[in-house]
């Protein structure tokens, strides 16, 4: 099994998957991505688990180096049985993203239900118990991440939004996590590249003095179905709408064995990046739906290849 792959600018962890259904204490048919957090306690993954009814919830998993991690007995987070999360999270939770902010862990996540998904946020100081703040967005919204630190006094969250099969990048604000406004488009699909149809939030936005280093990824469908890369973009650090660079090439696609074939094949979704030692990347994926893994790089590597941005269009 190849670590490396010249045609990617991240570098495959050796292990790979580094967890899978089989690592799961419970029977379960589906093991998604992971939501990615470095505590004073070690590494903490928030694990998308589908249950035997497809049904999906959270387990924890840690660890001491960030590679091998050992999974909790039990979900840390599973759909609420109270309103008014309780019917919107009645098909399940999905795509955890993990933002520290202020001493607080703010999570969001997709609340799924017939009437659809839209985003909800909820925070822990120990992934141990879990607060839900609201439901954020409307249907069909269902995927996001928060910024690691206020613009302007608000937070501020990425979102896709879906308008029939489009879904680009969007940006609004909040003062209470709860009631958001001032949105605005940031980013789009763009024709012809490797991110044609769709786009969405990947990781937590990375702080760097260049600008906030987004991790998103992009689909495109074929004749065989979709496929699912990651790309970076380079958003201002003060005016995160703006869009500074943006990479013409995917840092990651579908090409080991494990990523093409799956519950869902040719797929690398990334929901969690750590930065550790000011440059070093951990990039936590899930791989065709089917288990979660680990590629490395640098942020350094990542931010040159975001090409700058001329113009309006992106």
């Amino acid at each position: 099994m190849s670590a490396t792959n010249i045609h990617d600018l991240v570098k495959r962890w050796g292990g790979n998957p580094i967890l899978t259904v089989e690592d799961m204490p419970f029977k379960c048919t589906a093991l998604h991505n992971a939501a990615a957090v470095k505590t004073e306690k070690g590494h903490i993954l928030l694990l998308r688990v589908e249950d035997m009814t497809g049904k999906s919830f959270f387990i924890r998993a840690h660890s001491d180096n960030g590679f091998q991690f050992t999974v909790d007995d039990e979900p840390a987070m599973v759909p609420s049985t109270e309103e008014p999360f309780a019917s919107s999270e009645k098909l399940g939770i999905q795509d955890a993203r993990i933002t520290p902010i202020e001493d607080t862990y703010y999570i969001t996540y997709t609340a799924f239900s017939p009437e659809g998904s839209r985003l909800a946020i909820a925070k822990t100081d120990d992934f141990v118990t879990y607060e839900r703040i609201g439901l954020v967005t409307q249907p069909e919204n269902r995927s996001g991440a928060l910024l690691p630190r206020k613009i302007d006094g608000c937070f501020a969250l990425l979102t896709r939004p879906l308008v029939g099969n489009a879904g680009d990048l969007w940006i609004s604000f909040s003062k209470d996590l709860k009631y958001w406004g001032d949105a605005k488009a940031v980013m789009t699909a763009r024709g012809g590249f490797w991110d044609c149809n769709r786009i969405g939030v990947g990781c937590p936005p990375i702080e760097t003095e260049q600008g906030w280093l987004l991790i998103y990824y992009g689909q495109k469908y074929n004749s065989s179905g979709h496929i699912y890369r990651l790309g970076t973009a380079l958003l201002d650090l003060e005016d995160p709408s703006t869009v500074l660079g943006r990479c013409d090439i995917p840092i990651l696609s579908p090409r080991e064995y494990y990523e093409r074939v799956g519950d869902v094949n040719n797929v690398v979704f990334a929901c969690g990046a750590l930065v550790e030692d000011s440059d070093r990347l951990l990039l936590y994926y899930g791989a065709a739906d089917t288990s979660v893994c680990l590629a490395t790089s640098t942020v350094g590597r990542l931010l040159d290849a975001c090409d700058p941005v001329d113009g309006p269009d992106v």
